[in-house]
């Protein structure tokens, strides 16, 4: 094996190749990018590029000293086995990792919609987010509320529409995300909402109302990026559906980041996680895999969010379990999600990082916790274990 081809110069994508290069691969290894950047961190994007703090978020990786060929602005356009065909011809390979990502989802209409996923979107963002501008950011998720968070600091005028209950209902639940309404205390929040379409000034919402905008943000979630894929003979279901060790379906192709849906041992099923802590240690079991080596991938799912003033931290996995609170809610807050048998599966924390490190590590343990316990807040996650 003497050649890699890296498809996606993002985190997964740059991350992998360090990989490769830490374990010895000495081949050629090819970075094939869509965007003409050098690879950069996305998670700043919403939060210190957006409020200005910072103009960049590029990787501190040394191209030149990882012996990469790296080709930014070249687009994946099919795969056969060995081959990937791009906007600038075939790339044969021996190893293919594929790190593309995930697009976001856009709404039907004629009208301008920005959404948050590149650093050109969160540059252009920033400049049209002046005192007084009329910005409605569809979605109340992750990536609204901070989109939110900044709109309002700069001082907009900011509507938010969402078709849950709540904020984040339809990832954590409307009874969490009702914890969070106090938040939106200066923002037009419109819950149970349907937008119709985006139009020229605005937006056209299900019920006819129609909300003037100068700038409006869409913000209801990504798809992963395989529509090259399509007529590969690969098997894609929410992303590229891999094994443990993140193999791919097709010989010699491995799957990481975003656009992976791998198998987790400690939770039965496939998971597809779409956030940084993913992108950054996934590429390890991807480039083991690579080189022939047996390490499965089998982390706690973690992220976090900035907004309103807050740290939101999650961690784990909380399909089927039962959720409980550490205390009476309160500024600093946690949510904990337990297994039928007493075992954390999930936890929450709003403003209490010491929750979410020692939740995270009960989790990875698989122990019993004591209920009695758990729920008092001046008790210490890992002293909950039994």
């Amino acid at each position: 094996m003497n050649r890699v081809v890296v498809v996606g110069a993002g985190l997964a994508g740059i991350r992998s190749v360090e990989a490769l290069r830490g374990r010895g691969f000495e081949g050629h290894i090819t970075l094939v990018g869509q965007e003409r950047h050098r690879p950069y961190d996305r998670p700043p994007l919403s939060k210190a590029v957006l409020m200005g703090q910072t103009d960049t978020t590029t990787v501190d990786s040394d191209l030149e000293a990882l012996r990469v060929d790296f080709r930014p602005g070249v687009a994946a356009k099919g795969l056969r086995e060995g081959v990937v065909e791009t906007t600038e011809g075939e790339l044969p390979f021996d190893r293919l990792i594929i790190a593309t990502g995930a697009d976001p989802i856009t709404l039907p209409g004629d009208g301008p919609q920005q959404t948050l996923r590149t650093i050109d979107d969160a540059h252009l963002l920033r400049v049209t987010f002046v005192p007084g501008a009329r910005v409605v950011i569809i979605g109340a998720g992750w990536i609204g509320a901070e989109v939110a968070t900044a709109a309002r600091k700069a001082g907009c005028d900011v509507t938010v529409v969402e078709a849950g209950p709540a904020p984040l209902s339809h990832v954590l639940g409307s009874e969490i995300g009702a914890r969070t309404l106090p938040w939106y205390e200066h923002i037009d929040l419109r819950l149970r909402t349907m937008v119709r379409e985006v139009d020229e000034g605005g937006v056209l919402l299900a019920d006819g109302e129609f909300l003037d905008a100068d700038v409006v943000v869409t913000g209801i979630g990504v798809r992963p990026a395989v529509e090259w894929l399509a007529d590969a003979d690969i098997d894609l279901h929410n992303g590229v559906v891999t094994d443990e060790y993140l193999r791919a379906s097709m010989p010699g192709v491995v799957a990481v980041g975003d656009c992976a849906s791998w198998w987790s041992r400690r939770y039965g099923r496939h998971l597809r996680v779409e956030h940084w802590d993913t992108a950054l240690s996934a590429p390890e079991v991807a480039a083991a895999t690579v080189l022939g080596e047996e390490q499965a991938y089998d982390p706690v799912p973690y992220f976090w969010s900035e907004q309103f003033g807050h740290m939101v931290q999650f961690a784990g996995d909380q399909q089927g379990a039962r959720l409980v609170y550490r205390g009476e809610q309160e500024p600093k807050w946690t949510a904990c999600w337990l297994t039928d048998d007493d075992r954390l599966s999930a936890v929450l924390t709003v403003d209490r990082p010491r929750d979410l490190v020692q939740g995270r590590r009960v989790i990875e343990s698989g122990q019993h916790v004591d209920v009695a316990l758990l729920v008092d807040p001046q008790v210490s996650l890992r002293d909950c274990v039994v």
